[in-house]
């Protein structure tokens, strides 16, 4: 938790001042018993036949109007604490969640990877969440309890000396409950948050692979998933549920025993006259407070370790470094604008190489075509030149430097335009969608990448740049989601230009069209597909094959030298009737 501690510097004065409100008004609290023990001996006098014929009305209405003063001015100060410690909690969390969506921005695609979605989302939403409830209750009853506590302890050793054994055993016995509970909550509240983890995994993949779910009639089975690993996470905290909520009959018991001791030995000193009625009285608020606290601070203990236990999960993804190597820049060599020298690569170091030994070398302007099977490594080959990923052996140059030599990966991947696999809009309007590629383009530039990308068209048809864009383009087929999205990699003006399978729900028409538009530009563009047709025309033709590197050249040459090439050209040849 130290890292979180670093987010309190802005809010320091916030932090101070909150407990330091709550601690005056917890001061007039304290007080409150004394002066009801002075009304009591002072301002009743003696109790004669049920009534109180010695009363000192005066003196009773003006500690009353002492007692009215107490409580506004303990209201104020409470308001003041609220107000300092609720803006000391939005503000540290509103801070770890900027920087913790930062450091997940910052990680690899490996580090994604690893931690999943689910786990991301819970990091930023459920867990946050419970750290500002549990830094907005620490600092206005993290002191005030404890201070109440042992004031009023002090306070009734003041009033009768001969009492303070009795709170003072209360006190310990019940700060031994108390702790602990906490030793073991804590633990168990971090392994129900890892339950949750997996119900939103599940919710997750419902929800986005609905129609799949329902394609493969996998409905009954998906519900059985969701429902186990809910039913484990309810059984988790129903478990330490059970173990935190016996914090309160636990101190309800001890406290309650602690009065009853209290109110039957003073009861008989007050009948032998060593004490009197109003201290006894005081003695018996006092003790209350204690109980009220405690309870107060057994419900903030239990809070405070959720809190714990969820910090301790957001500062592990705050301490992750990515995974991607840095070198030193050095000065840039005389290579091919983006070579591949015997690169290997691994997702996990314990799984397989999904790419090996690969040597690969491309010119400034060429486009390339890369084509292969189902989990040939095409879409592994391309996102290394980005550095989305690393290699585990060999290296990736562009433009004469090694991509781990620029330390400004941003400086790299704004000479990128990358268009994924899985076309993603996001929600707004089609302008501010294409503005991502370049965030001073003016229309003119925005009109002439839809033209490129053969997009214009629909745009025109649809309402212009400003036709809205529902969450992840749902009001665009699939076809429309792709062109735009290729539109947007456009409008940077890349140097480098890959298109990852992007055209796959385009016709043939269309995508000949595109292919033609983007060779006219000015840059190097990598094709990946598997249409042979989509490539044919490169300059040259990389094919993978289980990872490896089967075959190099233009699509004559691989007719008759690369005979996966051939069976992959031919069998869609047949399918498509001499029309590749």
């Amino acid at each position: 938790m130290k890292k979180i501690l670093t987010y309190f510097k802005p809010y320091k004065w916030q932090s101070l001042l909150g407990p330091l409100f709550k601690l005056l008004e917890a001061t007039f609290e304290l007080l409150v018993p004394f002066v009801v023990g002075l009304i009591v001996d002072k301002g009743l006098g003696v109790c004669v036949d049920g009534r109180y014929p010695y009363a000192d009305k005066p003196y009773i209405v003006k500690l009353s109007l002492l007692l009215a003063l107490f409580g506004l001015l303990g209201f104020c100060f409470s308001v003041i604490a609220q107000y300092f410690a609720a803006r000391a909690a939005v503000g540290v969390s509103a801070g770890v969640r900027s920087d913790l969506y930062r450091k997940i921005q910052s990680l690899s695609y490996k580090d994604a990877d690893k931690l999943g979605t689910s786990t991301m989302l819970t990091r930023m939403t459920g867990d946050i969440d419970k750290l500002q409830s549990g830094i907005n209750l620490a600092l206005r009853l993290f002191l005030r309890s404890p201070f109440i506590v042992f004031g009023a302890m002090i306070t009734a050793c003041l009033i009768d000396p001969r009492s303070f054994g009795v709170f003072a055993v209360t006190i310990v016995v019940l700060a031994i409950v108390v702790y602990a509970v906490m030793f073991a909550c804590m633990p168990l509240y971090k392994k129900t948050q890892e339950k949750l983890d997996k119900v939103l995994l599940s919710t997750r993949e419902n929800l986005t692979g609905a129609r799949v779910i329902r394609a493969f009639c996998q409905e009954d089975g998906e519900r059985k998933l969701f429902d186990s690993r809910n039913d484990a996470l309810a059984k988790g905290r129903r478990f330490v549920g059970a173990i935190a909520s016996i914090t309160n009959p636990l101190t309800y018991a001890l406290i309650n025993g602690a009065i009853v001791l209290l109110l039957y030995t003073g009861a008989i000193r007050v009948e032998s006259g060593a004490l009197s009625q109003g201290s006894l009285i005081a003695l018996y608020n006092l003790m209350s407070q204690i109980l009220i606290e405690l309870i107060k601070l057994a419900n903030l203990i239990v809070t405070v370790t959720k809190a714990a236990a969820s910090g301790g999960r957001i500062e592990a993804v705050l301490k992750m470094q990515t995974s991607l190597l840095l070198e030193a820049d050095k000065e840039a060599e005389e290579k091919p604008f983006v070579s591949f020298e015997n690169v290997s690569m691994k997702y996990t170091e314990d799984a397989g190489e999904a790419l090996e030994d690969i040597s690969f070398a491309i010119e400034r302007g060429q486009t390339v075509g890369i084509i292969g099977g189902t989990g040939s490594g095409k879409s592994t080959f391309v996102n290394l030149i980005p550095h989305f990923y690393d290699v585990s052996k060999g290296q990736v140059c562009v433009d004469g430097h090694s991509v781990r030599e620029y330390g400004m990966q941003k400086y790299l991947r704004e000479r990128i335009g990358v268009v994924p696999q899985k076309a993603v809009l996001f929600k707004g309007t089609v302008r501010e969608n294409l503005l991502w590629g370049k965030k001073d383009a003016t229309d003119e530039e925005l009109w002439e990448a839809l033209e490129i990308a053969r997009a214009a068209e629909f745009i025109k048809e649809k309402g212009g740049l400003d036709t809205p864009v529902e969450q992840g383009g749902k009001n665009f087929s699939g076809g429309q989601k792709q062109r735009l999205t290729i539109a947007r990699a456009i409008v940077r003006k890349p140097d480098i230009l890959i298109l990852d399978d992007s055209s796959s729900a385009l016709d043939y028409a269309t995508d000949a069209e595109l292919r033609a538009e983007i060779g006219k530009l000015q840059t190097t563009v990598f094709i990946v597909s598997q249409r042979a047709s989509s490539v044919q025309n490169a300059d040259k033709i990389l094919v993978l094959d289980d990872g490896k590197a089967v075959g190099e050249g233009t699509h004559g040459e691989l007719l008759n030298t690369c005979e996966v090439y051939r069976e992959i050209y031919f069998s869609q040849y047949e399918k498509e009737g001499g029309a590749v």
